[in-house]
């Protein structure tokens, strides 16, 4: 039987909230009476955030990490070991690669791997750009750090043809990492052993 709301402003602001990525409408109704209780300038903190974020951030122009500014602060900081990028997925893996406090240089988010049944080739993820950045020298190393899934070795493979006639030096996350974990939700240790024991990549 549907949920029948006594406001259909209630019932807008469930329908919003419930559609966000892991929330149904038990949640959705939560947090909308959640936001009902709270004092009007918390919520409208809460609305100026969200807001924000929509319209402000920007993805950096170099590794397309979300930035505040057109340079992230990862590809703006000179202590950085700008020899060597990491490849990742996506922002969150980015996230989890630097909670591990193991990597010192810098990344390029793809922005997805390379998956026909999602309907993701080569052509809709940042391969060209990395390609480039690579071409441009001064990159020794390229840490493919992508899911050990058949996807992601799917786009290990397809990035080390494309980069095969830069010479640089192509490595892969060990894989302490299980085949098949995302990346985002592995523990730090073994993400961080994962990153330093690093092995080649062979084409």
């Amino acid at each position: 039987m549907e949920q029948q709301y006594p406001s259909a402003l209630l019932e807008r602001a469930v329908s919003e909230f419930a559609k966000l990525p892991g929330i149904g409408r038990k949640t959705a109704l939560r947090l909308s009476l959640h936001l009902l209780r709270r004092q009007t300038a918390d919520v409208d903190a809460f609305g100026e955030a969200v807001v924000r974020l929509k319209r402000e951030v920007k993805y950096c122009r170099v590794c397309h990490n979300i930035s505040d500014g057109e340079v992230c602060p990862i590809c703006s900081d000179r202590r950085r070991d700008s020899s060597t990028i990491c490849v990742v997925e996506n922002i969150q893996d980015v996230m989890a690669v630097e909670n591990t406090q193991q990597f010192n240089g810098l990344y390029h988010v793809l922005g997805g791997i390379i998956s026909p049944m999602d309907g993701l080739g080569p052509a809709d993820l940042e391969i060209d750009s990395l390609v480039s950045r690579v071409e441009q020298g001064g990159i020794e190393e390229v840490i493919l750090a992508l899911s050990s899934t058949m996807e992601g070795d799917t786009t290990n493979f397809y990035i080390s043809r494309r980069l095969a006639h830069t010479g640089v030096r192509l490595s892969v996350i060990a894989r302490g990492i299980s085949v098949g974990d995302e990346l985002e939700y592995t523990d730090e240790v073994t993400l961080g052993r994962s990153i330093l024991n690093r092995t080649p990549l062979n084409s």
